[in-house]
């Protein structure tokens, strides 16, 4: 791509490129030659991006994108979630890498029609399960700052594809997190062996590439049209991307409920967008550094929220250390109960779009095994889950009657190095 003011593809976000296409000092054409060439040089020793979609995107650009906000920009999708018709959707899962969707969801519909080009599907870990990105279908996804290091997962392909400027913003979804290793411990970042409300796949990730990851409220963004929430609500799709503003343009094309949608969060007031510039005004900000758990945090963690919180009361906020009171015990394995049951029924789901039967050696070991505990589980014991958790969100949502922010460490530890088990 051409020099435009003084930059190359790579130092634009995506607000900044779909405005070079709308005042027409680019072709979408160039923008994507781009992020090709940045792809080719780069993913062969990152990993990010597992399913190339070139084809597709220049016969996109061909037939002529749509005049939405984002016109021309380059985006990628994680392969797990959202569906793109006509390109497998593996899930990370040998058992499910050629399944072929016949559909577009609600929210790559909406993609479509802000005129993002799609070139490529990024690296996931199984069904989305664990907080690094080592699927046994691609392989591990390197972090760009040091290629030892895990990206982070479940959307660490995502992160890492940013973080190298391949594209300026990548979707992303947050509902996976730390599920047990044959030791009952998520071995790779020292987590407690489960997530909660969530787990933080985009938000960890992020962390770990030093890029930008919000998970939006439930409801905000659509999962249809097949499924009417993802996880008990618990997993949501949004983005990761390396400016304030393109997540707000993101979130301005993706939020808003679909005809059908069982719920959704209530309407924006406005355009994310005009809110950038906005002074929030003087917020209540409690920090903490400590996790429901009680395990310990590495003094860089701990280091890095009292930094943050300090550089926040200069501005005028008010600070203090509190945290919601959480029985951590019970509502992880409440959690833990629901992820169980929904895997279950994932798998169940997809089998029946697979033309070879389930097979244990096509699944890891972690995914099969949380499987079979969801099958196990009784519909009593699925309610009770279900609404203990509904009674813990109530809880913790008393908490923010008091405060409009709760910072914290994302993980216990920085990332590490790859040093996941065996789970094949």
């Amino acid at each position: 791509m051409r020099r435009v003011s003084n930059g190359t593809y790579e130092s634009y976000d995506a607000v900044e490129l779909a405005e070079f296409v709308r005042t027409g000092q680019i072709h979408p054409s160039e923008i994507l030659e781009a992020a090709v060439d940045r792809i080719e040089r780069l993913n062969p020793h990152i990993n990010a991006v597992v399913r190339k979609m070139y084809d597709q995107a220049e016969k996109s650009i061909e037939k002529g994108l749509p005049k939405g906000s984002l016109q021309g920009v380059p985006f990628l999708l994680k392969d797990l979630g959202e569906n793109y018709k006509g390109i497998p959707t593996s899930q990370g899962c040998r058992q499910f890498a050629d399944y072929m969707p016949d559909h577009d969801t609600e929210l790559v519909k909406r993609y479509k029609s802000a005129g993002l080009v799609i070139p490529g599907k990024t690296n996931t870990p199984e069904f989305g399960l664990t907080i690094t990105t080592e699927p046994k279908l691609f392989g591990p996804c390197r972090n760009p700052w040091n290629l030892e290091y895990t990206s982070g997962g479940s959307s660490g392909g995502a992160a890492a594809a940013v973080a190298t400027g391949m594209v300026p913003a990548a979707h992303g979804s947050d509902g996976g997190g730390s599920i047990p290793f044959r030791d009952g411990v998520n071995t790779t970042l020292g987590l407690p062996a489960h997530g909660s409300d969530g787990g933080g796949s985009i938000r960890i990730p992020a962390s770990c590439c030093g890029m930008l990851g919000l998970k939006p409220i439930r409801g905000r963004i659509p999962c249809g049209p097949v499924l009417g929430e993802n996880w008990n609500g618990m997993s949501t799709s949004h983005v990761i991307t390396r400016s304030v503003r393109d997540n707000a343009a993101f979130l301005d094309i993706a939020s808003g409920p679909a005809p059908g949608d069982p719920y959704w969060a209530p309407p924006a007031s406005g355009r994310y967008m005009d809110e950038i510039d906005k002074s929030p005004g003087r917020l209540a900000i409690a920090f903490t550094a400590t996790p429901p758990s009680g395990k310990q945090v590495s003094r860089e963690c701990v280091d890095a929220v009292h930094n943050a919180a300090l550089l926040c009361e200069p501005l005028g906020h008010h600070i203090e250390e509190a945290r919601p009171e959480i029985n951590a015990k019970k509502f992880d394995r409440s959690i833990i109960t629901l992820v169980n049951v929904n895997v279950h029924c994932s798998i169940k789901a997809l089998a029946q779009h697979c033309t070879s039967p389930l097979s244990r050696k096509n699944f890891e070991y972690t995914t099969w095994i949380i499987a079979e505990s969801g099958k196990n589980t009784s519909a009593a014991q699925y309610l009770e889950a279900l609404q203990y958790m509904h009674l813990t969100g109530r809880r913790t949502a008393k908490f923010f009657n008091h405060y409009d922010i709760l910072m914290s460490p994302v993980l216990l530890s920085p990332p590490v190095k790859f040093r996941t088990p065996d789970l094949s």
